[in-house]
């Protein structure tokens, strides 16, 4: 399809290859990255580009349908599941040749009643109090892993839930897991593969690298932290950007938008961008979130639609129809600034940029 909408994501390539250059050099040659490219590559799509994932020996995604899709592009090498699959997944967990993690006693004995054989990554609750088996429970769970030869454990790992603000209750989740990993060698010997550390774990502890760590935020240079880049030289891959489809000037007491949220208290030049709630810009920057165009910053008036918002331009000199609009630049504006404007985090403001906005490989 010829794509001619002007809203786009443009994602810079050559600084996600800086950002994989710089975390390889802070964690050492001797550790495997696992590169994350869970919910499209953190909404880049960068998942997509086959050419750039098959630099990783082994990617991580959270469900089996996003391991499918890889394998569909063409991937071969190993893909992980981060998240435990669902027994009704286990036919394509086989077809397409997927590693799992596991901490459910039901799935193991599911898939051990498969014919297939399974590559397994065993995950310890250590402190996430998502999922994960017991660390004090791990030689009775691998005891019942081994009753099914056609499961191999490759790997073991947790997750670290406040690496970036709790230094004493990281050190104990790595306690725990250390006495997980210990007690799992003994009985299966060396593993392939011992992972912690996700993008705060990789900064802060380095204890948690093991031999395979798994970055996410900071893989597409964005802070994992307040201080993130203290630690680690990275760059944003991803602008978001459109151009002024509509100017007009209207005048003082003229509403602006669904519910009249806004009303002008003075003659206002208005302009009209196409990027609205259904793209990913939440409704919640109404009346309070930016724009960049010409260098400045223009307000949100009025409530964001579902297509559309309409932003203050009176003050821009020299403004035009086509001119660009930055949702984000990285620069004047940073996803973090717009994920405090709505009260999330960058994480969420990248992967919620939906599937009808455009991205653009440079």
């Amino acid at each position: 399809m010829n794509v001619t909408r002007p809203t786009i994501m443009e994602i810079d390539l050559n600084a996600f290859e800086h950002n994989v250059n710089e975390i390889q050099k802070y964690i050492g040659n001797d550790i495997k990255i696992m590169a994350i490219i869970k919910a499209n590559a953190y909404g880049t799509q960068i998942n997509t580009l086959l050419d750039i994932v098959n630099k990783f020996d082994i990617v991580g995604v959270a469900f089996v349908d996003e391991g499918v899709l890889l394998r569909e592009l063409g991937y071969k090498k190993e893909i992980f599941v981060l998240n435990q699959p669902y027994e009704n997944e286990i036919e394509n967990i086989a077809k397409y040749n997927l590693t799992v993690g596991i901490s459910s006693s039901n799935f193991v004995d599911s898939l051990g009643k498969n014919i297939n054989n399974f590559n397994v990554h065993i995950e310890i609750g250590t402190g996430m109090g998502r999922t994960g088996i017991n660390p004090y429970k791990v030689k009775e769970y691998i005891e019942k892993v081994k009753e099914y030869s056609n499961i191999k454990v490759d790997g073991i790992y947790t997750h670290l839930s406040s690496a970036d603000i709790d230094k004493e209750y990281t050190e104990k989740q790595l306690y725990s897991f250390e006495i997980a990993v210990k007690e799992a060698k003994e009985i299966l010997g060396n593993l392939k593969y011992i992972h912690a550390g996700a993008s705060n774990g990789i900064l802060y502890f380095k204890e948690s690298h093991y031999n395979l760590v798994r970055p996410g935020i900071i893989l597409y240079g964005y802070k994992s932290a307040i201080d993130t880049y203290d630690y680690i030289n990275i760059k944003p891959v991803a602008k978001l950007k459109s151009k002024i489809t509509l100017l007009k000037t209207v005048k003082e007491n003229t509403s602006i938008g669904y519910g009249r949220s806004f009303v002008t208290n003075r003659e206002t030049k208005v302009a009209t961008i196409p990027i609205g709630y259904a793209d990913g810009f939440r409704r919640s920057n109404s009346n309070k979130g930016y724009v960049l165009i010409n260098g400045k910053k223009a307000s949100v008036i009025g409530n964001v639609c579902m297509d559309s918002i309409m932003v203050d331009v009176t003050d821009i000199e020299e403004i035009k129809l086509w001119d660009d609009v930055y949702i984000w630049d990285n620069e004047n504006i940073t996803v973090e600034e717009i994920a405090e404007i709505n009260e999330t985090i960058n994480h969420e403001i990248l992967s919620t940029i939906s599937y009808r906005v455009p991205r653009r490989f440079i």
